[in-house]
């Protein structure tokens, strides 16, 4: 059966190679293909701090550790890795310079010290030795000047140096500093620049003067992520204290990986990597620019050319909300749901805020992974406190990247008076959970959102999510279980209506395909609809084949890794497979589970993989208004219908773009023009509720 299943880091790539094609894809906007040029490398990066680092680390321990689906060791993905990766990198690199090529035609130009014109060179000449010679920090590598530390992402410039008496010796110098502009405008008011590090690399000799230059090349380092904060951690430490300690040492982790802009000498690059500890086959070659970041600064100068961007679209109103009423009371009479980023997150937040001021709220509770910098959600819960209310939050400061910005707010939430959980011993709490608590007439109401995504205005903007509000009491107890469970460190056992990881996400989620496989060989019609980043969870894969076979029709939109492959024959034929990668980012999570008036819907913050079905505390809510249930179909409907973003995977792990027949049809588009028509709908009838109130006022 292992035809049925790809590598997680295989199927990564490929999710990597699908955001490269919209670079290449003509039909996207010129300055949005050079943002996923940059999207493409950054992924990458982050790719190799943390799973070829975690493999790297595996091999340390064992070289007999296999993976449980395609049983490859480390060492093969790594070497697999590393093939597919040195073939998509030399398709970032042609699409970096056929997009340059048509940014020239806008009156941009990046040059390269042979291209400058005369007059050009001398202007540069004399930049580098008044602006940046001063600034430089060079270091020749000897017995009594050791290699130096390279940063993780920064690019340095390497020369390889002859002395007098026919040595060579290795020359580092540092080509980002906080002084110095990415994009060095040359004079004349042309358009015409020069990449700092580009400048810094021609002029390099001028640094170690006695020398004679025998090669020289950029250089980039990318490093290890990969470390167990649970592992490391001595309780009789300050949990707080000890995470910024650990944020100290990641950035001092081995090298994963180096980047090159130049070719370079074999005995000089086998030198490099003996000082940096990496094999010589983790050595990449790049024509574009190791950190093509600039490529925003490009936008900027290109902004007033509105045919090279997207149609610019600004989340809208929600119709699901009126004004000038509560935003308790109205969830109260009937469960909302959000859809970002075609409906705006201000009700959302306008509901913790009116909770800060509700003198008939008790407490709120919330669990946060990711936030954004100027964050209104902390704005509103350090209120609360200051008002009185019991404000208990559960601050993750092991969300991978993000420690020192929640190490920030959960200090920041404690001055306020919050009470403040720091996750739980061996489970990220990843959960989208917020419980608001309040006396009611008839006692003690329950408010509780539970969303697919962050709490986080930016990404709002940016990511599909979705957001359901409800004040359904057992759902609300179903919460205040999971808080009191996180507030004495531990993980619930069972639920009533929530699904909730680790202990009950799982076997539920198993469970309810069971359910879907009996009703196909009892007769009925079975369906299972599933929209998520990725599927790795080996025990659900094994399910969803199992229901396969049985008959029962599976549809699934995953977005990023999908260790299941669809399509084969007499194993998972009944199996459908779309990844959508467009202008957002796919976020959103949805399981649904039959159809017609038994089908069953939930919204989470889980993908089926096994960090997040089994190591993770994550919270998946059912939806249980008819109208919102249609809401959630109408959209997965939308999805798989997509014609211009949906790429289709077929019976041997290929993904290609959906073939448009009829009219073309991008879901992400139709949804913001959606919410934009509603958004008009909405704003009349509420204006004219206005004038009609106006009205018979006057009559009265």
């Amino acid at each position: 059966m292992s035809n049925v299943y790809m590598n997680r880091e295989l199927s990564w790539l490929k999710f990597n190679e699908r955001v490269l094609e919209e670079a290449e894809n003509p039909e996207v906007p010129l300055c949005e293909r050079m943002t996923f040029v940059s999207i493409y490398q950054s992924n990458l990066d982050e790719f190799f701090r943390v799973r070829v680092g975690s493999l790297q680390d595996q091999m340390l321990i064992s070289t007999e550790i296999r993976e449980n689906k395609t049983k490859m060791t480390s060492a093969e993905q790594i070497r697999a890795i590393i093939k597919e990766v040195k073939k998509l990198n030399q398709r970032k690199d042609k699409a970096y310079e056929k997009l340059m090529k048509k940014i020239e035609e806008y009156g941009i130009t990046l040059i390269n010290h042979a291209s400058a014109k005369s007059e050009e060179k001398k202007f540069l000449e004399k930049y580098f030795m008044k602006e940046i010679m001063p600034l430089s920090s060079p270091t020749i590598v000897g017995k009594r000047q050791p290699f130096p530390f390279l940063k993780n992402g920064e690019i340095y410039a390497v020369v390889v140096l002859e002395t007098r008496n026919k040595k060579e010796r290795i020359g580092i110098i540092p080509c980002s500093n906080n002084m110095l502009t990415r994009m060095v405008e040359l004079p004349g008011g042309k358009g015409r620049y020069m990449l700092i590090e580009d400048l810094i690399l021609h002029y390099i000799g001028k640094v170690f003067k006695g020398y004679k230059v025998k090669g020289k090349s950029l250089l980039k380092v990318v490093r290890n992520a990969d470390i167990d904060a649970d592992a490391a951690y001595d309780e009789d430490l300050d949990y707080r204290e000890f995470m910024e300690d650990l944020m100290k040492q990641r950035k001092k982790l081995s090298p994963v990986r180096i980047d090159l802009s130049r070719e370079m000498d074999e005995t000089v690059v086998d030198a490099l990597c003996r000082y940096l500890d990496v094999t010589p086959d983790r050595v990449f070659r790049s024509e574009a620019p190791l950190d093509v970041s600039f490529v925003f600064q490009l936008q900027d100068l290109l902004r007033r050319n509105t045919e090279l961007f997207y149609e610019k679209r600004v989340p809208q109103k929600s119709p699901e909300f009126k004004d000038g009423q509560s935003i308790l009371q109205q969830i109260t009479q009937e469960d909302k749901l959000l859809s970002y980023p075609y409906d705006s997150i201000r009700p959302f937040l306008k509901m913790l805020t009116e909770a800060a001021e509700d003198d008939s709220v008790i407490s709120i509770k919330m669990t946060l992974y990711r936030l954004a910098k100027q964050s209104k959600v902390i704005e509103a819960l350090c209120e609360a406190a200051e008002n009185g209310k019991e404000v208990v939050v559960l601050v993750e400061l092991r969300a991978r990247f993000d420690e020192e910005n929640n190490i920030r707010w959960s200090r920041m939430l404690e001055e306020a008076g919050c009470q403040i959980i720091y996750g739980l011993e061996h489970y990220k709490v990843h959960s989208k959970l917020c419980l608001i608590t309040r006396r009611g007439e008839n006692g003690i109401q329950y408010i509780t959102q539970i969303g697919t995504g962050n709490y986080n205005e930016k990404t709002a903007r940016l990511y599909t999510d979705l957001s359901l509000m409800t004040a359904n009491e057992q759902i609300g107890m179903d919460a205040t279980r999971v808080f009191q469970a996180l507030a004495k460190g531990e993980v619930v056992e069972d639920m009533e209506h929530l699904l909730v990881a680790p202990k009950c996400l799982q076997s539920k989620v198993i469970e309810k395909i069971e359910e879907q496989i009996q009703k196909q060989k009892n007769g009925e019609t079975a369906y299972i609809g599933l929209k998520m980043n990725s599927l790795t969870d080996k025990r659900i894969i094994d399910k969803l084949i199992d229901a396969s076979k049985a008959g029962v029709k599976i549809d699934m939109i995953v977005r990023g890794i999908c260790c299941l492959i669809p399509g084969v024959e007499g194993e998972t034929e009944n199996i459908h497979v779309i990844s959508v990668v467009g202008r957002f980012l796919e976020h959103s999570r949805i399981y649904i589970f039959g159809n017609g008036e038994e089908a069953q819907y939930y919204i989470g913050s889980a993908d089926f993989m096994t960090r997040n079905t089994v190591k993770r505390v994550e919270v998946a809510a059912p939806v249980y208004s008819e109208r919102l249930k249609k809401r959630l179909q109408d959209l997965f409907d939308l999805m798989l219908s997509d014609n211009k973003k949906a790429r289709k995977e077929d019976a041997k792990g290929t993904y290609s773009v959906v073939e448009c027949k009829g009219q073309p049809i991008n879901s992400q588009e139709l949804l913001y023009q959606e919410a934009y028509a509603k958004a008009a709908v909405n704003s009349s009838n509420q204006l004219e509720a206005a004038v009609q109130q106006t009205e018979n006022k006057v009559i009265e």
